[in-house]
């Protein structure tokens, strides 16, 4: 891998009886190596077909390059529809690859189409995009693993409707592409019957997984990135899990010292990338770890309500709006920072002779300042004996950034077995989506809706 990992601040030797004994990884050394048998036993099976997603075949990916990027370079814009990880996953890639004012740069210099992720059903938000959107050099990308997702499939029936209003409806058919399970769904059936492009999702893909199946590439794949490469580094991310000594395995070593962590009551995951052009990728990892590990029972039926609550933080930012908490607050947190060598370009900050203070700025770069104040930080938090550890960077690029991604879903799963609970279900998120089709008068959920209206609340605690 390329990626580098410096976890001396989660030790003791660094951080003092906060941190974790380096006996522990010997102490644990059974726990540990059947967490990675688990995972490494079910890659490819049931839920974790992501494992296999950079290995897809050769002609698959081929094809998937070309259709997209034929759209790419028809489309004006490139909306993506979809919730969760299906808006998450397209999001967080393309913005660490894009030009951070893409959607503001001329067709010229962007080279490709504006993009718009719309991962909400605020009535405002939609407005705005019909706003700004030119529907006859606009293309769709209608992603929903399941098919059934109402927010995804609203999003839909308003734009596809607005499509043939301007375009008619053959023409309509030719902006949407859909991504979903094959076979299975409301919207693969919508789909077959209108004639729309059709990418599958396999079913043992879930959707907080699913980043580097065709519900990212082909928004990356429209976008002009390198696909090849950014699989490349999935791939040897994933080849790193593989390793049986848990000092060379990163996303072993890191599940083991965040379980670790959360024993010792360290509930809170902050993840804080020092690039702006990372800063989505805190939300990428929010979602994968909360939904993959908060479980009130474990995989013998026992009720244990484990998890560690994830947060965003952006440095140099949230230095001075969240780091105070974070050195000062309770011993109840573990801070991850993303860190980047060298940046995609360096700005000199001006050594301007008229203004006669800050001398100690003048001459340096802003590369220069990010990076001193990323270890400002890491050093106040170890000085405050608080756990952190660094994820290095050479560069942010397609493979870079797909290692980092097949680390955190490796990471997330070796978790989850070392937890001892399912990894991959979400029962917590299908309880609210039942109760939605309820309310809404989906047929067969009749009971739903009984047991929704029952739900009284007491005017008395109304005010």
């Amino acid at each position: 891998m390329k990626l580098r990992f410096d976890y001396n601040n989660m030790m003791q030797d660094s951080i003092g009886k906060e941190g974790i004994k380096p006996a522990a990884l010997a102490k644990n050394a059974a726990l540990i190596s059947a967490a990675r048998e688990t995972v490494l036993d079910n890659r490819g099976k049931g839920w974790q077909e992501w494992c296999d997603l950079p290995f897809a075949p050769a002609e698959e990916i081929d094809e998937l390059i070309s259709y997209c990027g034929n759209i790419g370079k028809q489309a004006e814009s490139f909306v993506v529809l979809g919730i969760g990880g299906s808006a998450l996953g397209p999001l967080s890639v393309a913005s660490s690859l894009i030009h951070l004012h893409h959607n503001e740069l001329s067709r010229e210099k962007r080279k490709a189409p504006k993009l718009y992720v719309e991962d909400n059903v605020d009535p405002e938000r939609m407005a705005s995009l019909l706003d700004v959107l030119d529907l006859k050099t606009s293309y769709f990308n209608v992603i929903t693993k399941s098919g059934e997702t109402s927010e995804t499939l609203s999003q839909f029936l308003i734009l596809y409707s607005a499509l043939k209003k301007e375009l008619g409806v053959q023409e309509a058919k030719k902006h949407i592409i859909v991504t979903t399970t094959i076979g299975k769904g409301t919207l693969y059936d919508v789909a077959v019957s209108e004639g729309f492009k059709i990418y599958g999702v396999g079913k043992g893909v879930g959707g907080r997984f699913s980043v580097l199946s065709p519900v990212g590439l082909v928004t990356f794949a429209v976008l002009g990135l390198d696909v090849k490469a950014m699989l490349a580094g999935a791939a040897a991310a994933a080849k790193s899990a593989e390793e049986s000594d848990v000092t060379k395995n990163p996303a072993l070593l890191t599940a083991f010292l965040q379980v670790e962590a959360m024993k010792a009551g360290k509930n809170i995951s902050v993840l804080m990338p020092y690039a702006d052009s990372l800063k989505y990728m805190a939300d990428f990892y929010c979602q994968l770890w909360a939904e993959s590990l908060g479980k009130a029972v474990d995989n013998n039926g026992k009720t244990v309500n484990v998890g560690q609550t994830p947060a965003k933080s952006l440095g140099v930012t949230d230095q001075h709006s969240q780091v105070q908490l974070y050195t000062e607050g309770p011993y109840d947190k573990v801070v991850t920072f993303l860190a980047v060598d060298d940046y995609r370009t360096t700005v000199v900050i001006a050594d301007d002779k008229d203004v006669n203070a800050c001398d100690f700025l003048k001459g340096h770069t802003l590369n220069e300042l990010i990076n001193a104040e990323r270890k400002a930080t890491e050093f106040a938090l170890k000085k405050a004996n608080r756990m952190n550890y660094t994820i290095y960077l050479p560069s942010v690029s397609e493979e870079t950034v797909g290692e980092l991604l097949m680390y955190f879903m490796y990471q997330t799963a070796f978790a989850g077995a070392m937890l001892n609970i399912d990894t991959f279900n979400q029962p917590g998120v299908e309880e609210g989506k039942k109760a939605t089709f309820a309310m809404l008068g989906r047929s067969g959920y009749e009971a739903k809706l009984a047991e929704v209206n029952a739900a009284v609340h007491k005017k008395e605690y109304i005010i």
